[in-house]
């Protein structure tokens, strides 16, 4: 039984999985960054647990977007 690499780094050279879930992942990461930094800025509470929940949720969900459209499996049946 063959085990097959999680993580190639082939596959991330490849741009061709460079698609429109890929955009909307990388904007998903940018919102949740850029809402933290400008909740902080203009409420001045930089250690409250609401938008730490708010934020994680942004930001896991575009790195874990990025991920798994880059990553995608190449034969689709």
């Amino acid at each position: 039984m063959e085990t097959k690499e999680i993580l190639d780094i082939k596959d991330l050279k490849n741009i061709k999985n460079f698609n429109l879930k890929t955009i909307l992942s990388i904007i998903t990461l940018i919102a949740g960054i850029i809402f933290y930094i400008l909740w902080g800025v203009t409420y001045g509470v930089w250690a409250d647990i609401g938008i730490y929940s708010i934020t994680i949720v942004l930001v896991l969900g575009g790195i874990f977007g990025i991920m798994l459209s880059i990553l995608e499996s190449k034969d689709k049946d």
